[in-house]
């Protein structure tokens, strides 16, 4: 049975950090899809310029902030956590004290998508007014 479901979707090539993954197009057109390459090099320069940078190992995005204090910290992740269960889309995150690692990347489509971009803009501006 799961074989005869696997043959009903398209299937479309993707390639990305000389690897090919096949994803059903369905997911492609979502906005958890990933990002066209002229999206994502747009996009992706943006968010370089605000101190986000690519990870080798995976396609996602790393972010480190400090605060000045913890209750600064947890104050930004409380709000970033609000937005984040909004969109329904979780960053992967560490704390220590002031200081706060961000992972983003959708596990979806396995890798980044719009709402990535979203959510990095939106850390961006919670950032700022902290």
């Amino acid at each position: 049975m799961g074989w005869l479901m696997f043959t009903r979707f398209q299937w479309q090539r993707v390639f990305h950090k000389q690897r090919l993954f096949f994803l059903p197009a369905a997911e492609m057109a979502t906005d958890a899809s990933w990002l066209s390459p002229a999206e994502r090099d747009q996009l992706l320069m943006e968010l370089k310029a605000t101190g986000w940078v690519e990870l080798e190992e995976r396609d996602a995005l790393y972010k480190e902030l400090h605060f000045k204090t913890f209750n600064q910290a947890f104050g930004f992740m409380s709000r970033v956590a609000l937005q984040a269960e909004k969109m329904n889309h979780h960053p992967e995150w560490f704390n220590v004290y002031n200081k706060v690692q961000i992972t983003l990347t959708t596990h979806d489509c396995g890798g980044l998508s719009k709402k990535d971009i979203r959510l990095a803009k939106f850390i961006d501006k919670v950032a700022l007014t902290m």
